[in-house]
């Protein structure tokens, strides 16, 4: 999760903070916890470093709901095990739960 995202960067930083903020704005936190039990985990998670996060919305494309993933990241030393197409994964099946729940029969998976 690098903190410089390019020269374009210091132009964009306020809309990309008002999206960050924007009450749509849907999130998944990672955090990494050493192997122990649930329990265990979840007393410790607001402890526990973030390795990487989901940010997400909903909304209508041309009266249509839709899901869009604005941003994925990950720290560089939980990339390359699979976590990224596990987190795409579980979005689509958040996608599909809640576009199935508002009657939406179809989903477009788009990989840019």
């Amino acid at each position: 999760m690098e903190v410089a995202f390019g020269p374009e960067w210091s132009s964009e930083e306020k809309v990309k903070c008002r999206d960050m903020v924007a009450s749509e704005a849907r999130y998944i936190f990672l955090h990494e916890a050493p192997n122990a039990s649930v329990d265990e985990i979840s007393m410790k998670l607001d402890k526990s470093p973030l390795v990487g996060f989901v940010h997400y919305r909903f909304t209508l494309e041309e009266d249509i709901p839709v899901l869009y993933v604005y941003e994925i990241q990950l720290e560089s030393h939980v990339q390359g095990k699979g976590l990224g197409k596990f987190l795409m994964q579980l979005i689509e099946l958040i996608a599909r739960k809640v576009l199935n729940a508002l009657s939406c029969s179809s989903l477009m998976v788009v990989n840019n």
